[in-house]
């Protein structure tokens, strides 16, 4: 990731000015119509590991929806694992490994049976365990140590938890595959305006590549498809679709944006090289993170359960 012109911290290289970012299907091109070779990544790699991911999920959600809740689980241990290591990498930041992960794990376990206040209590609990956790190292270092335990916790597992929530109902695979789908068309339709049509930078000292017709690219594609997925698979009014899918292109723009800016402060590229053409796990959710909780408190607004 390029750093944008800021000065780098102590103990770590500043980003390389103007380095490419690796981007992912539905991200936006480079601004000026660049050539997918050109985007920093392996298309067709990129193209083959977002089928499979779907897939995966698809099969989940098609045979015993709890499988859901597996699916979720897993990709919050990988990604809690990327962002902890990045940390570490990047500012010497050294997570509580091990009560980070297990409460991730009880966060989102205890969001189909408990919802709301199952996530609650088990983050409450992390937050605790955490605080003391860190006690035995002393005091350089804790204060930061601490909260980026904590953010880790919340940034993730938390929001993840919503997904979860999306899948508690009798419609609940309906519920998720809005929000799925809405994200993905956000993501396809700027990625396509962007390769296309991208003259304006959206904000180019965090995403050099974010343009503002991409952004239009992805309220076209994402509106549309709020209003297909709230209207037709939930009942929903066509204006409640609307305003899900523009919801979920704002939320899921500001996620690349806000995981760009944590990357460019952090000096590195990728939070993992799991994915091939799309860097870490992390990577891909970064999206996906804050439009579960959109997605959950809209849905459960306009389409109540």
């Amino acid at each position: 990731m390029s750093g944008g012109g800021e000065q780098g911290a102590p103990g770590r290289s500043a980003p390389e000015q103007g380095a490419p970012e690796q981007g992912a299907p539905g991200r936006d091109a480079p601004v000026g119509g660049a050539s997918p070779s050109r985007a920093g990544r392996n298309l067709p790699a990129a193209i083959g590991v977002g089928v499979g991911l779907g897939a995966v999920i698809l099969v989940a959600l098609f045979t015993v929806r709890q499988l859901f809740v597996v699916v979720v689980a897993v990709a919050v241990a990988v990604s809690v694992y990327e962002l902890a290591g990045a940390l570490r990498r990047g500012a010497g930041i050294r997570v509580a490994l091990v009560p980070v992960l297990l409460g991730s794990q009880a966060v989102v376990w205890l969001a189909w049976p408990f919802e709301r206040g199952g996530v609650l209590s088990a983050f409450v609990v992390t937050m605790l365990v955490c605080l003391l956790w860190r006690l035995k190292d002393g005091a350089d270092g804790y204060l930061r140590d601490v909260t980026a335990s904590i953010f880790t916790v919340a940034y993730v597992a938390v929001f993840a938890a919503f997904a979860v929530m999306l899948v508690v109902p009798e419609d609940g695979v309906f519920r998720v595959l809005a929000f799925l789908i809405g994200v993905v068309l956000s993501d396809t339709g700027g990625y396509v305006a962007g390769v296309l049509l991208g003259r304006h930078p959206m904000a180019p000292a965090i995403s050099p590549k974010k343009s503002w017709e991409g952004f239009g690219g992805s309220l076209l594609a994402g509106t549309a498809g709020g209003v297909l997925t709230v209207g037709v698979m939930l009942d929903g009014q066509w204006w409640q679709g609307v305003l899900f899918g523009a919801a979920l292109v704002v939320t899921a723009t500001a996620g690349d944006l806000v995981e760009s800016l944590i990357k460019r402060d952090l000096g590195i590229k990728d939070m993992g090289t799991l994915l091939p053409g799309h860097g870490g796990l992390m990577d891909r959710m970064d999206s996906l993170l804050p439009s579960a909780v959109v997605a959950w408190l809209l849905l459960h607004t306009f389409v109540p359960s």
